[in-house]
This record gives structure tokens, sequence and C-alpha cells, in this order.
């Protein structure tokens, strides 16, 4: 499947195989990349799930719950967008793998122009959400769409500094999903001047394990990340880590020592983050900074291959354990190649026998 816009047809499909249990970025991937066609690759899905070991064959969402997810996407007014379409945002195709759909409110073309992002502490000093504001205003003013997460404190007071620019929220639920409550008018003026964007389903209330992907999503759509506030342990910090992982640039606004929300940003220009006093810091660096390279998305079916699939999958069975494990080190441990590797992976992780996890690594469970 070359890249381009989707008929109806195509697209139900694609988003039925996203919303298959089990299959997440990677796995979608990978069956797009061997089968050709989500159509192609829904079909073989309980087949697969029964060859990694699962005792009861992997069930595919109902029709109708895909027919309702897109029904409310269109009552609230979004947009769904495609992991092979042309509008897709390009930075995020760039990750290896891109989540297969986002569901965008508001004006979608944002996603695709030059962005920053900015996040912090949720309980923020009236400092730092002061210059977080005015850091927003002065790099939308430079030309960047900032990009954060609509969560309390700092992320707010960059929303409130760039809806003039453009803005951009990134939500753990759906984009009908308003948390924190009290950010309704905002969420109602970010999807009007700005963009909400979300890979959940629209409707979809907001969970713990969805922050981490939440995370991904705002560091992949941005050159940079810059951490403005937080403690040693926070989700900004995972914002961070996922950016220097993704090749983007990390910044950090330093503080008081006496303040625990400067012991997570003062920790990241320890291990080497970019120090940012101001707008000057942030631009000076993004002026030297690379393209990033899109991945390829080009989906043709894999040719089989003269290999006994069921003796590599056991044996990749138990190579695995709790602790993640990278691909590439499956890869040698089993001496085979990394085509077929991840092909059994994909049915062990349908089987229920194994998680794949961004970032290349694999665990049992």
């Amino acid at each position: 499947m070359t890249p381009g816009r989707l008929s109806d047809i195509q697209r139900f499909a694609w988003l039925r195989l996203a919303r298959t249990e089990t299959v997440g970025p990677v796995a979608f991937d990978h069956l797009l990349t061997r089968y050709g066609t989500p159509e192609r690759a829904l079909s073989a899905l309980p087949d697969l799930s029964r060859k990694g070991g699962r005792a009861v064959p992997l069930s595919l969402p109902p029709r109708e719950a895909i027919e309702q997810e897109l029904e409310t996407g269109e009552k609230l007014g979004a947009r769904l967008i495609c992991g092979c379409e042309p509008d897709f945002p390009p930075r995020l195709a760039a990750l290896d793998p891109p989540p297969p759909v986002l569901w965008a409110l508001g004006r979608a073309e944002l996603l695709s122009q030059p962005s920053l992002a900015i996040v912090g502490a949720r309980i923020a000093s009236a400092a730092g959400q002061r210059f977080a504001r005015q850091l927003a205003t002065d790099l939308g003013t430079a030309g960047h769409v900032i990009v954060s997460g609509m969560a309390r404190g700092i992320d707010g007071a960059a929303h409130e500094g760039s809806l003039a620019t453009g803005a951009v929220a990134v939500l753990g639920g759906g984009v009908g999903d308003i948390y924190p409550p009290e950010h309704d008018r905002l969420h109602a003026r970010l999807a009007a001047e700005g963009c909400v964007v979300s890979e959940s389903a629209p409707d979809r209330r907001a969970q713990a394990k969805d922050f981490p992907r939440r995370n991904r999503i705002i560091s992949g759509l941005s050159l940079g990340v810059i951490v403005v506030e937080a403690e040693l342990k926070s989700g900004s910090l995972i914002t961070a880590r996922l950016a220097a992982e993704q090749g983007r640039d990390v910044f950090a606004v330093p503080g008081s020592p006496l303040d625990p929300r400067s012991k997570g940003t003062n920790d990241l220009i320890r291990q080497g983050a970019i120090l940012c006093e101001g707008a000057e810091d942030v631009l000076r660096s993004l002026s030297g900074q690379t393209h990033l390279r899109e991945h390829d998305h080009r989906y043709e079916p894999a040719p089989d291959m003269d290999i006994d699939h069921d003796a590599l999958r056991e044996r990749l069975a138990a190579l695995l354990s709790p602790t993640p494990v990278s691909r590439d080190d499956l890869v040698r441990a089993a001496a085979a190649p990394a085509s077929a590797v991840m092909a059994a992976l994909v049915e062990l992780s349908l089987a229920g026998r194994a998680e794949l996890l961004d970032g290349g690594l694999v665990a049992g469970v």
C-alpha cells in the first residue's frame, strides 16, 4: 500500500486493525509490512494468534464499534488521520514506528508546522507558569507551534501563551475528554483556535496507561522539548527521555536547588540537556538542527522465507523474560533474519505471550 488518502473502506479497515486487541504501533507496522494492506492483515490475525499459542483465536473488534468511533468523531467535528496519509504529521511519521492513527479536533494543519513542546510540573510555581507563558509567546512569535499536554500548571500556561500563534494539545484520553475538568474553557479555545489531538478513540476517558503514549506523541510532533519545572520522578522527564531517544533536542530551565520542582530540570542539564533561559537559547540551538528522515511507509507484502517458523517462535519465547530486551539482541540470540524474528514476535504478542514495547524492546508476559 503506497502512501495516499484512503477510501472510506480502507480507512475503516485501517482503524479496525489499529483497535484490535494486542495490536500496538509495533505490531501494526509489522503487519502492514508483511501483508501489504490492513484488510489482508485483519484476515490473517486469527490464524497468527493461534500459531502464537493463543487458546482462543483472536477476535476482531466488532464492525459496530468501529462505526460508532467514526460517528462519534464526526459528531465532535474531529478528523481521523491515518498513518499512511499525506497530511499525517511528518515528524510523527519519522518515528519507528509512528502511531497508526490520530484524531484531530481543530486546525489539523498546525500538526505539520515547525513545533516545540513545553512541558512541566502540574503543581507549578507562579514564576514557572509566567516563564512558560512568556516562552510560548516568544517562540510562537518566532514561527513555532507550541505543543503541550493540557495538564494543570506549566502545560496550561504554555497553551495560554501560544493560542494566538499556534497551540496543539495532545491528550491521553480522546479529543472529547476534557481533563482536568477546570480546563473546559481552555479545551474549547484550543479546539477553535488551535488543535486537540489524540491517538485514542474520541470519547475515551484517559487512564494512567495512556499518558506515556501521550508523551511520546508530544515529543514526536516537536523539534525539541523544553522542560520548565519537574521533580525527579515526573511525566515531564519521561517526555524528555522520549525526545532524546527520538533524536530531538532536550532543553531544561534551571532553577533554585531549594525547590523540588527544579531538581528534575537541573538534573537534565547535568545529563547534557541544553540550558534554556529564554527563547534565544532554543532558537540558537535549532538553527543547526538537521532534518529528520521520514520512516518509509511503502507497505508491500513480504515474501515467505524458508524458515521453521514454529521452532523459531518457541525459541524466542524461551529467550524472553519480564525484563525488556532489545529486538536486535533477540535477533543475535536466535541467529535468524530480523524479519523472521519480528514475525514470530508479533505472533507471540497476538497470543498474549510477549509485549512489544516502544524503543525496540520486547518483554515476556
